[in-house]
């Protein structure tokens, strides 16, 4: 299917089920979250994302744009949030200023914590998700989904999709109570299936992982034939589900991709593997012919990853699974931009030379009302954030202190020390100006 018609099949069938984008910012290079969001709504067909944290920039920058937005409590405030009143703070601090201006659909409990393998927050996480839905519920808000993402180092072995069955550890202690609950809250169970990291696993069988022509896979007991590794995923996923009795909760893809650059030694990551990969998972998913054991089905998908990541670790490959590069350009032409074509190169508002002030994440709202009225009290521009400014709206503190804060660090000539209020602030090359709100 050449890209011009793929792009516009997607465009017809996306208004169906989501399809999705993890929005990742381990780099010191990326346009700002306000320029993100209108390339999305704008310029490609998705209509969700998910982001890693619960960065309040980001959530504004969503705000009023019909895109849904998945956030993630981060592994390590697990134990905590199982005390309900942590948790409705949570709550309060991180989704009740946005919502529901800000679509946010789910709120991921952690990351691939059995693959991390902390105990205490795997012992601790099913509790501190049923705190969050129960703080969501005492605050009103009926709309947003509790789950957690799973890497597939879940299952038992290495079976056939049909056989495959959770972990003996993990089964009756951990799925069965985790299954139970997002049954009873009608949530999904998200998976991060990764073909890519199960090759050596499937004996190196690249076509079959690319979705290309191979022989494929016949499992003898449930008479079905898998073309595809990613089709065997989900019906392992499935069978594990259905073993513990909950076979009809909802699937969705919280991760899958390919990288497109690694290392001299690795053969695998290419742009030909990628483009591969990604484009034909697009046009499966999206096609909804689902897989052999679940028929008829279109699972929600979140691509991984929106951008190349220039500052993550390790390998050359984990910098390289963006489907653009940070100045909105293709790495390579999936299919998702809106008429298939490649956009012209826009200009960044903000050139790597040039740097802003800006708070660190988990700031409280104390420590920013303190940065805002020292900054203004010190000489900083505080005008356009006065009401009836440009930057007056969002009217949240993190937002009127981050432009006094920044106009402050103008004004002392962009001296390092200038930018650290108490240790509350961080310089980023990555311009905060949104709208008519210009950080100059």
């Amino acid at each position: 299917m050449g890209i011009l018609l793929l792009a516009t099949f997607l465009h017809l069938v996306t208004s169906a089920t989501a399809l999705g984008v993890n929005y990742g910012m381990i780099a010191d290079n990326l346009p700002s979250p306000y320029e993100v969001a209108n390339f999305i709504k704008t310029k490609t067909i998705f209509d969700s994302v998910k982001i890693f944290d619960t960065n309040p920039d980001v959530l504004r920058a969503f705000a009023n744009t019909d895109i849904s937005v998945t956030v993630t409590v981060a592994n390590g405030q697990i134990p905590s949030l199982t005390n309900v009143r942590a948790a409705r703070r949570w709550v309060n601090n991180h989704i009740r200023p946005f919502y529901p201006q800000t679509k946010i659909k789910y709120i991921s409990v952690g990351n691939e914590i059995l693959l991390f393998n902390v105990q205490d927050q795997i012992n601790n996480l099913v509790p501190a998700m049923k705190s969050l839905h129960l703080a969501l519920a005492k605050a009103g808000i009926r709309g947003i989904k509790v789950t957690t993402a799973h890497a597939l180092n879940i299952f038992n072995g290495d079976s056939v999709p049909s056989l495959a069955r959770f972990r003996q550890d993990y089964a009756k202690s951990f799925f069965a109570p985790l299954l139970l609950f997002l049954r009873r809250t009608k949530s999904p169970f998200m998976i991060n299936p990764y073909p890519y990291f199960e090759l050596n696993a499937m004996g190196n069988k690249l076509d079959y992982a690319l979705f290309k022509r191979n022989p494929g896979l016949f499992d003898k007991h449930s008479g079905k034939t898998y073309t595809n590794a990613l089709d065997a995923l989900l019906d392992k996923t499935h069978s594990a589900m259905s073993a513990i009795g909950c076979g009809d909760v909802d699937i969705v893809i919280g991760e899958t991709g390919w990288p497109s650059q690694g290392d001299g030694g690795n053969l695998v990551a290419t742009v030909g593997n990628a483009l591969s990969y990604n484009g034909n998972l697009v046009r499966e998913i999206l096609s909804g012919n689902g897989t052999p054991l679940m028929p008829n089905r279109r699972f929600e998908t979140y691509i991984f990853a929106l951008f190349n990541e220039n500052q993550k670790p390790g390998p050359l490959a984990e910098r390289n699974w963006g489907l653009f590069r940070p100045d909105f350009t293709p790495v390579y032409n999936v299919g998702v931009l809106r008429n298939g074509q490649p956009m012209p190169r826009p200009a960044i508002r903000a050139p790597s030379s040039k740097k802003f002030c800006v708070p660190k994440p988990g700031v409280t709202d104390a420590q920013l009302q303190s940065n805002l009225d020292y900054a203004c009290s010190q000489g900083a521009n505080c005008s356009p954030i006065q009401p009836g400014g440009p930057c007056a709206q969002p009217g949240t503190v993190r937002s009127r202190a981050t432009f006094a804060m920044n106009s402050y660090y103008r004004n002392k000539g962009q001296a390092d020390n200038a930018c650290d209020f108490s240790g509350t602030a961080q310089i980023t090359t990555a311009d905060p100006s949104y709208g008519n709100c210009h950080y100059t």
